[in-house]
């Protein structure tokens, strides 16, 4: 269409009271609610597309969406524009104009995830909504030796969700940190890519190694291994964060 152009935004959003990011039957979602208000501000019909379909009840700090719209404004307008009309638990942070072949899946990206476990005897109210609670005491040391096995090129196969549906499993894990600051553990993990599931499923792994339940040992065989050998239980979604998507040439 003449005149059309596409709008990269960044966002980031509480997660707490959606289903997700993309659309469902069940609730309303962060892409619908957001889509809502372009289409309010633009007067137009648009499509969004996100760039990581975060789960029910996951935050965010930098997703990226695209819409395309023929409104000539600054890109820069969107942002005020939005901000005025959205909840305020979703911010855009940015908006810029993108080539119109560019998708936001369908780059070579790196992503960085980040989960916050709160380890103490009494949890904190004030926490609960963006960080797993655990009252056990967790060897901190066992697991940073354990996170160590999953960086590199591995197939993750044993940890995603059978609901998974893709042509391959193997994904490239750049870096993970394991730090505690007073009670907070933190996680942060970066990589080309990310299952359904994976941070959650990883982060559920490391924490039976913290328990002394499972080893290093065996994340390096849930890796090696074509059987299914998943170490550790899914960890709760308040816990995760999208921190951001950097897009390489």
């Amino acid at each position: 269409m003449e005149g059309l152009r596409r709008i990269k935004l960044v966002l980031a959003y509480d997660g707490t009271n959606y289903c997700g990011w993309q659309v469902q039957p069940n609730g309303m979602s962060i892409q619908e609610m957001l889509q809502k208000h372009i289409e309010e501000l633009t007067g137009e019909k648009i499509m969004l597309t996100g760039a990581s379909r975060t789960d029910s009840g996951v935050h965010a700090l930098g997703q990226v969406a695209v819409f395309d719209t023929t409104k000539i404004w600054p890109a820069e307008r969107f942002v005020p524009a939005l901000n005025q009309r959205l909840p305020k638990d979703i911010v855009i942070q940015s908006a810029e104009d993108v080539p119109m072949d560019f998708h936001p899946r369908y780059q070579n990206t790196l992503k960085t995830y980040e989960y916050r476990i709160l380890n103490r005897r009494v949890p904190l109210p004030n926490e609960r909504l963006n960080s797993y609670f655990v009252p056990q005491n967790l060897d901190l040391e066992a697991m940073q030796k354990a996170g160590r096995e999953i960086i590199g090129t591995h197939d993750f196969h044993n940890f995603c969700s059978l609901k998974t549906n893709v042509q391959s499993t193997v994904r490239t894990i750049t870096d993970l940190t394991l730090t505690k600051e007073g009670d907070m553990i933190c996680l942060r993990i970066r990589g080309d890519g990310f299952l359904y599931n994976m941070v959650r499923i990883i982060v559920g792994s490391l924490l039976k190694v913290g328990f002394h339940k499972k080893t290093a040992e065996d994340i390096r065989r849930s890796l090696e291994t074509e059987e299914r050998y998943v170490v550790g239980p899914t960890a709760p979604p308040q816990g995760l964060t999208l921190v951001n998507i950097e897009y390489l040439e």
